[in-house]
């Protein structure tokens, strides 16, 4: 596809008519920092308003670093819920960050909670930790009572410190989703990145311990195909979510292209489908 020069807020409301398009239910918005300075923050909120305005659409922000104050901001402006990861148990994350504290990470989440906005809070499975970190992570999660969880499994990039882990194979991430489904019994588990090279085969099987996966690229490696995600929903007997919760009847597949055609480069963003079989978890 020929690259077209255009200002940030243009993509980002080009990325949310894709959503649409693709039948999303959350359009997730994310930016790189430890947190966000005003002017970007100000750009983030008229942005989130001209989205809501115009789209049908959840509107999930990743920011980073989050005080309260900033948090009731998000929420006047019309975003739904923040993610804000914890990324590993209290005890792996000194190994993994060295810029700031579980501490912090837990403080924005209740930042979150008090500002009234919907939680998403998950972790990045593969990065060393041991069974037992994992499981203090969803037991972590637990505590705070977090309303989404995505579990992201890492891709090891060269040239960065965990670019020589690969502890991962198709059936430990499903045990991951497994024992955080069981852990987490009402919470939304979402399979985030890495779901397309560590589950291979098996990511099929994901759908059934989770609530719902990531389509389309993230924020540093490329996802499948939307509708090759599509197919396998449908193919599994499962179902996708209108924004407002209930059953999507339409032909999802319809207005996806095939395989092989771009419809818009998707570099900066991820967008969340939703899906809950015609009967009950």
């Amino acid at each position: 596809m020929r690259s077209i020069r255009c200002s940030p807020r243009k993509k980002l409301l080009q990325a949310a008519d894709l959503a649409a398009e693709l039948r999303a239910g959350t359009f997730c918005l994310v930016i790189s920092g430890r947190s966000p300075s005003e002017s970007v923050f100000a750009r983030i909120l008229e942005t989130v308003k001209e989205i809501k305005s115009s789209y049908d659409l959840k509107v999930c922000a990743c920011l980073g670093l989050l005080s309260e104050s900033q948090a009731k901001r998000l929420a006047q402006a019309g975003v739904d819920r923040v993610n804000h990861n914890l990324n590993t148990s209290a005890q792996h994350h000194p190994q993994i960050c060295s810029t700031h504290g579980f501490g912090d990470r837990l403080a924005t989440v209740q930042a979150v909670k008090a500002a009234g906005l919907g939680t998403c809070s998950g972790g990045i499975i593969g990065m060393g930790e041991s069974d037992e970190d994992i499981i203090d992570l969803a037991l972590a999660l637990r505590e705070l009572q977090v309303e989404s969880v995505p579990i992201n499994f890492l891709l090891p990039i060269p040239g960065t410190p965990l670019e020589r882990q690969n502890s991962l194979t198709p059936r430990r991430c499903l045990r991951v989703l497994c024992l955080f489904r069981f852990l987490l019994p009402s919470q939304e588990i979402r399979i985030a990145g890495g779901r397309e090279v560590h589950f291979r085969s098996l990511q099929p099987l994901g759908l059934y311990p989770a609530n719902s996966i990531f389509i389309g690229d993230y924020l540093t490696t490329a996802g499948q195909a939307a509708r090759r995600d599509l197919e396998m929903i449908r193919d599994a007997g499962l179902v996708l979510e209108a924004p407002d919760g209930s059953v999507l009847k339409e032909d999802f597949l319809a207005a996806v292209a095939e395989p092989g055609v771009n419809v818009i480069n998707r570099d900066d963003y991820s967008l969340q489908i939703l899906r809950r079989d015609a009967g009950q978890q």
